[in-house]
């Protein structure tokens, strides 16, 4: 069931009020999927023997290091259970991307989103104090939100309030990685002229998916120019190849980078049943894109890695057993992708949901891929040629490492970097 690697000084950050972050009973963030994925790591016993804290909330100072006063002001305003009734409350709200039908206002809606940031502003601590090699806060991974204003189901940036109060701790270099199916765009528009933070995203292409942004030509202004690094995938894509690209990309572009910690924006949204969403990895892939993380932030880092939640909005299938694997790797009690589920938790999610819950913690899949750059072998898959998936990610593979990687002092064109 679990296997117990070599024990790493963790930390999980847990509290029931990141069920608070509550954005409207139909809406598809619900907060369930965050229940149910702790109760699936607890039952595992993912949470192993790491250190476990229940965060404190996130203070106005922390907030304003990424958001303005006005922005705070208005989320406070809104927050109020008596502001639906005042007359200025609409118009307040939609100046600042509230109110909407992703982004919609809720009561109390700053103390819910101030708690989610302190999740994972003490999971950064932990890490910095030395308490913690690795720590984990799933209910983070906001990472929409602007200074200004909120977007996708984003209030505060809790991504990019940690990595500022990082650098301020004297952190030389830091590198964000997103695996979420939406494009990382507001912590990459909070450092995109920062030398000290890089920011890699893997995502949907923009043409075909909200909100538009991530293109490989987005690398960067001034000095920071190579530290923005955008690879967009087509709709379909498979594990395979998905992990194909992110190994082509990453891990060359961390090397040559040198970062002190590792920050890993984890949605789930890229699973091939999310409804939002087009891409078709299995929990067996996000896993392994987990584990490339981890191993990364063991070569490069130390070990120094901080792991947040995100997107993923197949509530009672996906988000529980991915992000319990997340935990699982965090704290080195990995979970085995043939366990069974528990009894306990099939009921807890027939309670929840109403729903069947899975039996087995994967989905079959296998989590390997063909390098780049080396040959690809294997059958067609349905319509579609097996040449034409390989010559699709390798075009978006080499038009990202075209942009970035002399930039970076690497050659784009060899497989060796």
């Amino acid at each position: 069931m679990v296997r117990n690697s070599a024990s790493v000084p963790s930390t999980v950050v847990w509290t029931p009020e990141f069920l608070s972050y509550r954005l409207g009973a139909t809406h598809p963030m619900n907060p369930v999927r965050l229940e149910l994925a702790m109760a699936l790591a607890e039952q595992l016993g993912a949470l192993g023997e790491a250190e476990r804290i229940s965060p404190g909330t996130a203070g106005e100072q922390d907030i304003l290091r990424v958001h303005t006063l006005a922005y705070m002001g208005a989320v406070k305003h809104v927050s109020d259970p008596d502001a639906v009734n005042r007359r200025e409350t609409p118009i307040l709200a939609r100046a600042h991307g509230l109110g909407t039908d992703d982004t919609p206002i809720f009561p109390r809606m700053h103390e819910a989103a101030a708690i989610v940031t302190g999740g994972s502003l003490d999971a950064a601590r932990a890490i910095h104090h030395g308490r913690a090699t690795r720590a984990v806060s799933i209910a983070g991974g906001m990472h929409h939100a602007m200074p200004d204003h909120g977007a996708g189901f984003c209030v505060y940036n809790d991504c990019a309030i940690a990595i500022d109060w990082l650098l301020e701790q004297g952190h030389k270099r830091i590198a964000y990685i997103d695996v979420d199916v939406h494009h990382g765009d507001g912590v990459q528009r909070a450092f995109y002229g920062d030398p000290r933070v890089m920011t890699i995203a893997l995502h949907q292409h923009p043409a075909t998916l909200w909100p538009g942004t991530g293109w490989p030509s987005e690398a960067g202004d001034g000095n920071a120019e190579g530290t923005s690094i955008n690879l967009p995938l087509l709709p379909g894509t498979t594990d395979e190849f998905w992990l194909r690209a992110f190994h082509a990309v990453v891990p060359g572009a961390i090397r040559a980078f040198g970062p002190d910690i590792i920050v890993s924006q984890c949605g789930v949204d890229s699973h091939r049943d999310d409804p939002l969403a087009d891409l078709s990895l299995t929990v067996d892939g996000q896993r392994a894109a987990f584990a490339a993380m981890r191993d990364l932030a063991d070569e490069v880092c130390d070990g120094r890695w901080l792991a947040v939640g995100g997107g993923g909005y197949s509530l009672h299938s996906v988000v529980p057993r991915a992000w319990a694997h997340l935990i699982g790797l965090v704290t080195g009690s990995e979970i085995d992708p043939a366990a069974a589920t528990p009894l306990e938790w099939q009921q807890l999610v027939r309670d929840r949901t109403r729903l069947s819950a899975p039996t087995t913690m994967g989905d079959g899949g296998e989590g390997s891929f063909p390098p780049w750059g080396g040959s690809v072998v294997g059958p067609t898959t349905g319509p579609a040629t097996r040449e034409r998936d390989v010559a699709r990610v390798d075009s978006a593979i080499l038009e990202t490492r075209r942009v970035v990687y002399p930039l970076l002092g690497l050659d784009p064109d060899d497989p060796r970097d």
